[in-house]
């Protein structure tokens, strides 16, 4: 059947081999450009944007690297179609691309590059389409424009970490709410937020507020075609609290429910019917019946 297959800067390596150098500034100074894609039926999901916001996120950091695009484009189709026709041909991956300024200080090091594959952890998303998530306010706050802009998109996410660990120990098993300095509603570590009231449609907080998420693009493309009305505004944790529904979009899960926050249910304290006609929209779009998905390997890998 063969082996998984990795690369990393110009080389297909075993997954094992991959490793970052102590010096290299991606350890050193956390800074590293990244992005997290998935595959639908082997196929990786909107892959030019997500190569669209690394361009950006690397201009930001001042990496130009000529060629990368054609680069990244042929090691993630070998190490895609590779790695996928060691699965079951229903099972799916998740692609991780990270790029560093690369090892030393001198100003003039090789980036490093590197891609790798891994198994999508459905057993962690199916309680999520069923059951809904849970998610409280943290007191740790999103880190401002003034410190790095919202669109780069990076592995530096102490942020996210201790926001998810003050989140777990009020309430085991939720994840963090992040506000801005101002106090209005930003993004949840990892996710974008979208709330729906009947009045209004979807409600998401303004772009300026949050990371332009790939998945928040195509929730948009999807109500859209549903005919849901779509505004962007400042959001309080007020909004959140009395919505109708709340839900949560994300690369890997697409999209899922929000059915608890602050210990409070949201509406019934079941997933609403709008984030149940989206998810069903983007299964039909991809061919591929998402939380059907989940189910089988969730079970296989729990059995």
């Amino acid at each position: 059947m063969g082996e998984p297959i990795a690369y990393l800067n110009g080389t297909y390596v075993d997954p094992a081999e991959l490793t970052i150098a102590v010096n290299d500034v991606g350890f050193v100074m956390g800074a590293t450009v990244s992005e997290r894609l998935r595959t639908f039926a082997g196929q990786l999901f909107r892959w030019e944007a997500h190569l669209d916001r690394l361009a950006s996120s690397l201009e930001v950091v001042g990496l130009d690297i000529p060629g990368h695009r054609e680069e990244l484009m042929t090691a993630a189709t070998k190490v895609i179609q590779h790695n996928h026709s060691l699965l079951d041909p229903a099972d799916d991956l998740g692609l991780c691309i990270l790029v560093t300024p690369g090892e030393g200080s001198s100003g003039d090091q090789q980036p490093t590059i590197c891609l790798y594959s891994y198994p999508l952890p459905f057993h962690d998303w199916l309680p999520w389409y069923r059951q809904g998530a849970q998610l409280m306010v943290s007191q740790v706050r999103q880190v401002p424009a003034s410190c790095w802009p919202g669109e780069l998109k990076c592995r530096s996410r102490m942020h996210y970490y201790l926001a998810d660990r003050e989140a777990a120990r009020q309430q085991p098993g939720a994840r963090a709410l992040l506000l801005d300095q101002e106090g209005y509603v930003s993004e949840a570590s990892t996710a974008n937020l979208l709330i729906y009231r009947s009045q209004e449609g979807l409600v998401s907080p303004p772009p300026s507020k949050t990371l332009p998420g790939i998945s928040l693009a195509t929730v948009r493309e999807l109500a859209e075609q549903l005919s849901i009305d779509w505004i962007e505004r400042d959001l309080q944790v007020s909004d959140v609290e009395q919505a109708e529904e709340v839900m949560l979009c994300s690369t890997s899960p697409c999209i899922w429910a929000v059915t608890e926050f602050n210990r409070q249910p949201i509406g019934d304290g079941k997933p609403g019917p709008t984030v149940e006609r989206l998810l069903d929209a983007w299964s039909a779009m991809v061919g591929v019946s998402i939380e059907e998905q989940a189910s089988q390997f969730a079970n296989r890998t729990a059995s």
